[in-house]
C-alpha cells in the first residue's frame, strides 16, 4: 500500500487546466458535504450540478461514478453495465491514498492525483448530452468550478485515464 497522499489545493489544479488551455470559473462559498448541501446555492450555478461517488468492486477495482445530481444510480444495475464486481463505497482512507481527497470533496479533478491510474472514471452521458456547463468541487468542497464536458474529457484524458461513460437513463 503506497503512502498517503497530501490533500491537494484548487491551487495545482488551476495550473494544470490553465496549461491545457481550459478555462474554467471558480466560485467560493460555504462548505459543502453532500449534494444534499448545495441545494440552497445550487440556483446560483449554471449548468449541470453533479455527484460524485468513489466505489470499490469485489475484485478491488477503484470507480469513480460521476452523474447528474438527481440521477438515481442502483449499484447493481451499474455493476452489470461495468466490468466490474459488486459495487461498494470506496473507504475515506482509500479516497485520501489514491485521489488526495476527503468525503465532500471528491471530483473528477481529483484525478490528477492518481498517477497509478487505480481508478476508473465513469460518467453520465446525460452530464455530456444535456450541458454546455458542468459544475465540480475544485479539490476543495468551499469551491465549484465550471468547466465544459469537452474540457473535462480533456482533462481526465490528460491525466491518463480512459473514461467510461454510462446513460443512466437507459434502465
Amino acid at each position: 500500500m503506497s503512502a498517503v497522499k497530501p490533500v491537494e489545493t484548487p491551487e495545482p489544479l488551476k495550473q494544470k487546466l490553465d496549461m491545457l488551455g481550459i478555462a474554467a470559473k471558480t466560485v467560493e462559498h460555504a462548505p459543502l458535504f453532500t449534494v444534499e448541501d448545495g441545494a440552497d446555492i445550487r440556483h446560483h450555478f449554471r449548468g449541470g450540478q453533479t455527484k460524485n461517488l468513489f466505489l470499490k468492486d469485489k475484485k478491488g477495482q477503484l470507480w469513480l461514478v460521476v452523474a447528474e445530481h438527481g440521477t438515481k444510480v442502483d449499484m447493481n444495475w451499474l455493476q452489470k453495465r461495468l466490468p466490474s464486481g459488486r459495487l461498494s463505497f470506496g473507504r475515506p482512507e482509500l479516497m485520501l491514498e489514491v485521489l488526495g481527497v476527503t468525503p465532500g470533496s471528491v471530483t473528477p479533478f481529483s484525478l490528477m492525483n492518481d498517477t497509478d491510474c487505480r481508478v476508473i472514471p465513469v460518467l453520465d452521458k446525460k452530464l455530456l448530452d444535456d450541458f454546455e456547463i458542468l459544475n465540480f468541487h475544485p479539490l476543495s468542497n468551499d469551491k465549484t468550478t465550471e468547466i465544459t464536458p469537452q474540457d473535462l474529457l480533456k482533462f481526465i484524458d490528460s491525466c491518463g485515464h480512459k473514461t467510461v461513460i454510462v446513460d443512466f437513463l437507459k434502465g
